[in-house]
């Protein structure tokens, strides 16, 4: 069978519910393209039938991607197949300790915050150095099977904020929204301002803006894998909220539409590219793995054209390496004035993981650079004021 066939098939199957069998067909034919080192194809796929609920599509962790046998570390989650329904779930772990979390003096306390597109609870991370004065925030969008205190640990962001005084707020995906707790990051109805998704994130926002001290220039936003989509489309949708973003192993802004054109960008770094926004880029950092084989590195450079539009930047380009660990490629683009706007990390040798993360939550890779703390001080290097001026 013909890959437009098979995506023609698997299309009827999606509009007939028959969604599992749907994703096996797509998968095996990603899987013969792999093998024969084909190209994607360009035909454009129609959408799945109003009412039906595309499958859950996301990361799934590599056995072979998150060893690293020079360090040891807590055993990672082995996470389902990329489509929910299909493999083996994510194997049980231990929760991550309040000493994993928390730094000691500050808090982590929780919320909630609802619209017409529904509901969603968060965890706010208070810095021991808020004193009522107005300090930064930045958004923290979780990856597929992980909770807020799984991607606090994993990352250690609290941890970094709290050297620096800033909050760190982390939404929840809903397992009712998604089985596997996934942001829709490719659902039409989920890339759009005011609407769906976006419109939770964007209020979970403003509510802690509302009832702390936050500073309305130094808000950000930042996420692993679907997390990672999910604020690309937050910094397409909302850049007057957000003066930067910060994209982990994940895709750009409307990189899919549906289940076909998903599967594809995630495994071949597909989609259509998206037209250049009116105003300056929202400057974006970019950390990918470039032996990810759940979401191609592909995807890593897309958002990088994606961001830039048609801004004119110079380019400069950085190697290191992590002293027994991963070797790097930053690439900063800088404005006129020499304002680095954007930075693209590329780590060589490293997969589906937050780079230099802690074992104590899942996907992470210590060997690499870290990225948590190199996306905070991109992060304070920009404001909403800068953009406008």
């Amino acid at each position: 069978m013909l890959n437009q066939d098979i995506i023609r098939e698997a299309t009827r199957l999606t509009r007939s519910g028959q969604l599992v069998e749907a994703t096996a067909l797509l998968q095996r034919m990603l899987r013969g393209e792999e093998e024969r080192g084909a190209t994607a194809p360009t035909t454009r796929h129609p959408a799945p039938a109003a009412g039906i609920e595309p499958p859950t599509i996301e990361a799934k962790a590599n056995a072979r991607e998150m060893r690293r046998p020079r360090r040891t570390a807590r055993p990672q989650v082995d996470l389902a197949n990329s489509i929910h329904g299909l493999g083996r779930g994510a194997l049980r772990r231990a929760p991550p300790s309040v000493a994993d979390i928390v730094p000691d003096g500050a808090r982590f306390v929780e919320g909630v915050y609802a619209n017409a597109a529904g509901s969603r609870a968060y965890r706010l991370f208070i810095p021991s150095g808020y004193h009522g004065q107005a300090i930064p925030l930045v958004i923290m969008l979780h990856g597929c099977t992980q909770s807020p205190e799984d991607f606090a640990a994993g990352t250690r962001m609290n941890f970094i904020a709290e050297e620096q005084t800033c909050f760190v707020a982390y939404p929840a995906q809903r397992t009712e929204a998604n089985q596997a707790k996934c942001w829709n990051w490719f659902r039409p109805a989920d890339q759009q301002r005011d609407r769906g998704e976006p419109s939770l994130i964007a209020g979970i926002t403003r509510q802690i803006m509302r009832d702390y001290s936050v500073d309305p220039e130094r808000v950000y936003v930042a996420g692993l894998s679907a997390g990672a989509a999910a604020a690309a489309v937050m910094g397409s949708t909302y850049g007057d909220l957000y003066a930067a973003i910060g994209i982990h192993s994940g895709l750009a802004c409307g990189a899919a539409s549906d289940l076909p054109s998903a599967l594809m960008a995630m495994k071949q770094g597909g989609g259509p590219e998206a037209m250049p926004g009116d105003g300056p880029p929202v400057p974006t950092i970019v950390f990918h793995g470039d032996r990810d084989t759940t979401v191609h590195s592909k995807n890593g450079t897309r958002i990088v054209r994606q961001s830039l539009g048609e801004s004119r930047t110079k380019a400069k380009v950085h190697r290191g390496r992590v002293p027994g660990g991963h070797a790097y490629t930053r690439t900063v683009h800088a404005d006129s004035g020499g304002r680095g706007i954007l930075e693209h990390w590329e780590i060589h040798g490293a997969g589906h993981a937050w780079s230099g993360g802690s074992p104590a939550g899942s996907y992470t890779d210590p060997d690499g650079p870290d990225a948590t703390r190199e996306m905070l001080r991109f992060f304070l290097e920009h404001s909403l004021q800068q953009r406008r001026n």
